[in-house]
């Protein structure tokens, strides 16, 4: 088989290709000036300035750039217009030794609080007190950022950093598919000294949510749960999301490795990042938690078999305004066909086969 170039045997059709390939990778500015300039032969000097505000030496300069390049329009990009020569910053070196010994003492103090303990040394040292700003600057230009961190000594005795293990966070703007994410928070309620939680678990994508009361937070209870959810989905989230919360530890987070399932914490003080369980646990508060308060706190077993009547209300009937005034069901039969396999589309089964799998699972 023969190839033939388009180009072949036309003069100055390679060329002509490679300076259109140079102008797509001109930057904009250096396109722009170089119209001013095909503007400037055209119509003259005075022509030029009225219509760009453009000084003369500026047009000159930039003509003398660009034939000095070749004909390069690139060569017009603006350059840095930083000065030659800055200025450096001339601190006390005593200021600075101060300031780290302050820190090393009362370890990772803030510039504010150290403007306020720098003020009598610098009175008595005849040092002028840096602003607040400026202390911050002299933090930040230190290699080790003047922060001293806590040791530990290893099986040898040489002291070891002690690190914080980096948490994945949820990515912002994450949005999941149905199933494919469950968020998972906890409901306290104290009456009388007493303490009662709710764990709740919730997919944000299609609104299914199940929940279960127990005596306390600790994990031994919060993993059985976790088991008993993921025994009633028809498969594994990819991925679970919760607070920092203690509960959410050890044999919980144990449980989630042995099922490959990935991990996102939220940062400390900040629920917004897991709305959708903060919505339900308001909403399982206000429409069932109130008014079954007492059966709450006196017999935890009859609470939970309440709670997963309720619970079926909510998943197979109850309308919800952004699923279309649609349950949650319905809405994961209706777009997941897939789950047709594993819930059926009749009431009857849900209240019976389910309610009683749920009511024994979280027994």
């Amino acid at each position: 088989m023969r190839i033939q170039h388009i180009g072949y045997r036309v003069r100055g059709f390679y060329r002509v290709a490679e300076l259109g390939h140079l102008w797509e990778m001109t930057p904009k500015d250096a396109q722009h000036r170089l119209k001013i300039l095909r503007f400037f032969e055209k119509h003259g000097l005075e022509a030029t300035v009225d219509a760009f505000g453009v000084s003369r030496r500026t047009l000159y300069r930039w003509k003398k750039t660009f034939q000095e390049s070749g004909g390069n329009p690139a060569a017009l990009a603006a350059q840095s217009s930083a000065p030659k020569r800055k200025r450096v910053a001339r601190t006390d070196p005593r200021l600075v030794v101060e300031m780290r010994r302050l820190r090393r003492l009362y370890p990772n103090l803030g510039k504010e609080k150290l403007h306020v303990l720098l003020a009598p040394w610098c009175t008595a040292h005849g040092i002028g007190l840096p602003s607040v700003s400026t202390l911050g600057r002299l933090i930040t230009r230190a290699p080790d950022k003047m922060r001293h961190r806590p040791a530990r000594l290893d099986a040898r005795g040489r002291p070891k950093p002690v690190r914080r293990a980096r948490k994945p966070r949820k990515p912002k703007g994450a949005r999941t598919a149905a199933l494919q994410c469950l968020a998972v928070d906890t409901i306290e309620r104290v009456r009388d000294g007493l303490k009662r939680y709710i764990v709740t678990f919730v997919d944000p994508a299609s609104a299914f949510a199940l929940a279960v009361a127990l005596p306390s937070k600790a994990t031994r209870h919060t993993q059985a749960a976790l088991a008993a959810v993921l025994d009633l989905l028809p498969k594994n989230p990819e991925v679970l999301l919760s607070d920092n919360g203690s509960e959410f530890e050890a044999g919980f987070a144990q449980t989630l490795a042995a099922q490959q399932i990935q991990r996102w914490y939220t940062y400390p003080k900040t629920p917004k990042m897991n709305a959708h369980a903060e919505r339900f646990n308001r909403t399982i508060q206000e429409s069932f938690v109130d008014y079954h308060e007492d059966l709450f706190f006196t017999d935890l077993d009859r609470f939970n078999q309440k709670l997963a009547d309720w619970l079926v209300f909510y998943n197979a009937e109850r309308p919800h305004h952004r699923l279309g005034q649609q349950p949650p069901l319905s809405f994961l039969i209706q777009h997941h066909p897939e789950c047709q396999r594993w819930w059926t589309h009749t009431l009857p089964w849900i209240g019976s086969m389910g309610l009683v799998y749920w009511r024994q699972s979280i027994g």
